[in-house]
């Protein structure tokens, strides 16, 4: 299978995957013979994020404070990115996003080379909705993916300590009792002795807000599914379109389902996934005022699965408008939607998050090199991030603020960053 991202910077992201660091920067080539300097022109899409800048101060008090520790001048390969990930620890603020059971996702060398790589790299693996219901719980000659074999490939690869597995569920997989097959299972057991488990409550995401898991599946494979699923039949298309459920939610029915998953499942931490909704900053506060290790949002766009064109392009907050709408709250946001580059994922992380994670471009990275591309695109994304963490002049991701962004959007305020005319951050 080839994978395809149209409107994503696919190109880009197969470089990265293949080469490694050096796609950084510009081609060796055009070293010495060509000017750089001429800054590209922000294409409105609607996402704040595109229209902020990073701004490095003159001044660097951090900067002096890390001379003073390590006795000379500081460089970006001081900047530290491990950090706590809901609960995980991980070697960078960056985690790989839920694939469920679609057919990119669920190939069986693809979902098994995804996992193997995230748990080499010691970051934090979402193993998405549907796959019980769809392939099952273990692997089987019929149908090769499975859940287990995803966790199995992760936990097999990953050094001691480091890293984790989060397994998410949806209304379906609730009926299939995912969590349960999971937390019983003594091959599990390891995970869960480690502190390396967490279970995420799949409200909605970012490619389809409003609606459940969808894909297209074969006519047999309907048959199958029919009882469990909304199966229907598009005319002109090859297949049957699979529909599942969005679940029902309340502040209430989310805290309660928070306060069950914490009680139920004591050993393993509690995540949250919301998809961008108009109250996506009071979703967000339930579930960490509940209890819950982390909140995970995914912007419009993000979601590597199967949607309605107009929900791709009309529905759904933009990530950065969810960021601005998010309160700062004393525990884990993660945040997804067009991530595969350290300079959107720098920007997040100035505005509230904990971590990015990389949905489409793990696919792709691990499509273009099924051995190494997901480790060179992460690798990629480390030393850009240092290098920027370093010229803002700080040596921890959770030193950035917004002081360190600067808006070419007419509002400012809209932005929920200082307006240009504001007297200059004090330190």
């Amino acid at each position: 299978m080839t994978l395809r991202a149209p409107g994503f910077p696919e190109a880009r992201v197969r470089e990265r995957a293949r080469s490694g660091t050096g796609a950084v920067f510009p081609a060796q080539e055009e070293y010495g013979n060509t000017l750089f300097g001429a800054g590209p022109t922000v294409a409105d899409t609607g996402d704040d994020l595109e229209h902020l800048r990073l701004v490095p101060p003159v001044f660097v008090p951090y900067r002096l404070e890390k001379l003073l520790e390590l006795a000379r001048e500081p460089t970006h390969a001081d900047v530290g990115l491990d950090t706590d990930i809901g609960g995980l620890r991980s070697t960078l603020p960056v985690y790989v996003s839920a694939f469920g059971s679609t057919a990119a996702a669920a190939d069986t060398d693809l979902g098994t080379a995804v996992s193997r790589q995230a748990g080499r790299l010691g970051i934090p693996m979402v193993v998405g909705e549907n796959i019980v219901p769809v392939n099952g719980y273990r692997p089987t000659v019929r149908r090769g993916d499975s859940l287990l074999r995803r966790i199995r490939a992760y936990a097999d690869a990953a050094p001691a300590g480091t890293g984790g597995v989060v397994v998410q569920q949806s209304t379906e997989d609730a009926d299939t009792e995912v969590w349960n097959l999971a937390y019983s299972d003594p091959s599990v057991q390891p995970l869960i002795d480690s502190g390396r488990l967490a279970f995420e409550l799949k409200v909605g995401q970012g490619a389809k807000p409003g609606l459940g898991g969808m894909t297209m599946i074969g006519r047999g494979e309907a048959e199958r599914l029919a009882g469990q699923y909304t199966v229907v039949d598009l005319p002109g298309a090859d297949g049957v379109l699979r529909c599942g459920t969005p679940g029902t939610f309340t502040e209430e029915i989310l805290r309660q389902q928070v306060r069950l998953m914490r009680n139920n499942f004591p050993r393993a931490r509690t995540w949250v996934k919301l998809p961008p909704g108009r109250d996506v900053g009071l979703a967000a506060a339930t579930a960490w005022r509940a209890g819950a290790d982390a909140v995970t949002v995914d912007g419009a766009a993000g979601g590597t699965g199967w949607a309605p064109r107009a929900f791709l392009d009309h529905v759904g907050l933009p990530l950065g408008e969810c960021l601005r709408r998010i309160e700062p709250y004393p525990n884990c946001l993660l945040v997804s939607s067009q991530m595969w580059e350290g300079v959107r994922a720098v920007k997040c992380l100035a505005l509230g998050a904990r971590a990015v994670g990389l949905g489409r471009a793990a696919l792709l990275a691990v499509d273009e090199a099924p051995e190494t591309g997901l480790a060179n695109l992460v690798d990629c994304l480390a030393l850009e991030m240092r290098l920027l963490i370093s010229a803002l002049g700080k040596y921890r991701a959770d030193q950035l603020g917004d002081e360190d962004l600067w808006s070419c959007a007419e509002d400012r305020s809209s932005a929920g960053l200082p307006r240009a005319d504001r007297e200059p951050v004090a330190y």
